[in-house]
């Protein structure tokens, strides 16, 4: 057997799969978790697979809440692909740290508002933007994720266009 020490810096640096596997490696030398098979649960069956134009009526849905907003758009960020069919993995703690809402319970409640708005506007009440497994991870479809961070690339793209033409239409000074 080899051991190796990492520090909490070169933890926090390691890619996303890294820290998952830790993490994974930890809870169970721990006993806490039983070491199974890494499956899909059978909800990641049915989640939607969203299009760009999908993404934002779900935005233009949930805009008025800025934590919802936050959480969806951190969708949009590469998560870890698992099984097959393949769906994105984030960690629930990573979104809680990245979007800084206070708990767990804010995040999972603005993932709900976020597949109600999916709903609203597929106008389908099977349909769900995003599942959770029994390990602290949300899911969603890699299309969706795709799309999600496609169109926060155009709300840059947009946002910068439009401060490039504010500046040219200011008088020079």
């Amino acid at each position: 057997m080899t051991g190796i020490t990492l520090t909490a810096e070169q933890i926090r640096n390691a890619p996303a799969a890294v820290r998952q596997w830790i993490e994974q490696e930890v809870i169970h030398s721990l006993g806490l978790s039983p070491r199974a098979p890494a499956t899909i649960p059978p909800q990641a069956a049915h989640l939607v697979a969203c299009s760009v134009e999908d993404v934002a009526g779900v935005l233009e849905h949930i805009r008025g809440v800025l934590p919802a907003v936050n959480v969806l758009l951190e969708l949009g960020r590469p998560g870890i692909s698992i099984g097959r069919p393949a769906v994105m993995t984030f960690r629930l703690m990573d979104i809680l740290h990245h979007t800084r809402l206070p708990d767990i319970g804010g995040v999972l409640t603005c993932l709900e508002m976020v597949n109600q708005a999916l709903v609203e506007v597929k106008k389908d009440p099977s349909v769900r933007f995003c599942g959770f497994d029994n390990e602290g991870h949300c899911l969603i479809a890699p299309q969706t994720q795709a799309s999600i961070a496609t169109l926060w690339q155009t709300m840059m793209e947009r946002q910068q266009a439009a401060r490039v033409a504010d500046s040219r239409a200011a008088p020079a000074a």
